[in-house]
């Protein structure tokens, strides 16, 4: 019999105890607000005296604020309690052609919203998006700033702190560039980085009250094509933070060149990009058109702009194939703007996940709850609040709180002046 490994075991303490304690009352907080201090003691099994510890910890900490006081017919009125909705996050959707950047609450409403050309490589990007987040922040005096999120089109490696894989967005940098740490030093803000694809997992999971939904995959449709795979309830990055990579995976040697240098990919036959090529080929003279008017065409009924469409319907079904017998998820999730025409190209897309299920019944299949355009944000919201919601510490932010680092920004504080 094998013995047990120990080598990397840790003992459970009182503080990983307070930790997820402080997660669980934290997370009850956030999905039943408003919610008073005895229903927390009754949903969480904690005692009464170890919630209103928590409480006011997370009180003091501007975490959570006394909402309205409720009425009983006898005994003290409870006060109940919410989210702090002037605890805030800078969201950012970096894109191969225009770059999002937001300004959300704790509870995912978005305050503003702005939209910028995304720049020609990453010293540029980061210099013009850092203006644009300082700018936002000088606009909310009266909110307190916990961090910046930034989803990208492509794969970040914690380890190294930087951007290894994001051939869509055609920056000179030919392996990996540093997005990360310029972002820091300029704002003074902690900044967490993900995947495009595990960002839009995570806001299914977060926003979408999908936590009891164990194996899912989360495909997201742009430019290129990327999966965001949550295995028995866990998000998977990978060592590297490449796992989920599947739209550069080739599906014919022979077939278009891809952006990553390879032929075939599957993106090149499913993605928005496959669509626009798919209308030029067979309409001269159509250049210039965007991702979105093609589906204003094919609403319209513009038997081209369908065709093309169905085309790329047919190309995310191909894919689909290998995912479903890969991975065998509970539920598949899709978000793009294609999804505006689900009712057209979702029946191909089950027909072709329903086709490679081997044994039992096929994964539920539906489109992102959230409008499509805001989903990546929404991730990233999700992304920066993980680590004081889930009921362990993040281990980025340990390693990060033992290294000297600038305060975060609050009321009246500015940010740095240069980078």
């Amino acid at each position: 019999m094998l013995g047990m490994q120990f080598r990397d075991a840790q003992l459970a303490t009182s503080q990983t105890a307070r930790g997820i304690n402080r997660g669980v009352v934290l997370n009850l907080i956030r999905r039943r607000q408003p919610i008073s201090r005895a229903d927390l003691a009754r949903a969480s099994g904690l005692q009464r005296s170890t919630v209103s510890l928590i409480t006011e910890q997370l009180i003091r900490e501007k975490w959570v604020i006394s909402g309205p006081v409720g009425r009983l017919p006898r005994g003290r009125r409870p006060t109940f309690l919410q989210l702090n909705d002037r605890r805030a996050i800078v969201v950012v959707d970096l894109r191969p052609t225009r770059t999002a950047i937001a300004v959300s609450d704790a509870n995912g409403r978005f305050l503003s919203h702005q939209e910028i050309p995304t720049p020609g490589d990453s010293y540029t990007a980061a210099l013009q998006i850092s203006q644009k987040i300082r700018q936002m922040i000088a606009g909310h005096p009266d909110l307190f700033f916990e961090g910046i999120g930034v989803s990208v089109p492509g794969r970040f490696d914690e380890n190294k702190q930087r951007i290894v894989f994001a051939p869509n967005l055609k920056w000179p940098e030919f392996d990996s560039f540093d997005l990360h740490g310029p972002l820091e030093k300029v704002t003074g803000l902690q900044v967490e980085m993900e995947n495009a694809a595990n960002a839009c997992a995570l806001a299914e999971l977060w926003f979408g009250h999908r936590e009891r939904t164990r194996d899912m995959a989360v495909v997201t449709v742009s430019e290129g094509i990327g999966v965001g795979i949550v295995s028995d309830g866990q998000l998977l990055r990978g060592p590297n933070g490449l796992a989920g990579e599947f739209g550069h995976v080739p599906l014919d040697p022979a077939g278009p060149q891809c952006s990553c240098g390879a032929r075939g990919c599957w993106e090149v036959y499913a993605s928005n990009w496959a669509a626009l090529r798919y209308y030029h080929e067979s309409r001269a003279g159509s250049g210039g058109l965007t991702f979105r008017h093609l589906l204003s065409l094919a609403g319209s009924g513009d038997e081209l702009a369908l065709k093309a469409v169905d085309q790329m319907a047919q190309g995310i079904a191909r894919g689909m194939r290998m995912i479903v017998a890969g991975l065998s998820p509970e539920e598949v999730v899709f978000v793009g703007e294609f999804t505006r025409l689900w009712d057209r190209i979702g029946p191909v897309i089950e027909a072709g996940i329903a086709s490679a299920v081997l044994v039992g019944k096929p994964p539920s299949v539906r489109p992102a709850g959230a409008d499509p355009s805001t989903a990546r944000l929404r991730g990233t919201v999700a992304m920066v609040l993980q680590k004081h919601f889930g009921p362990f510490t993040d281990r980025r932010r340990q390693n990060r709180e033992g290294s000297s680092r600038q305060p975060h920004p609050r009321v009246g504080q500015s940010v740095g002046e240069s980078m």
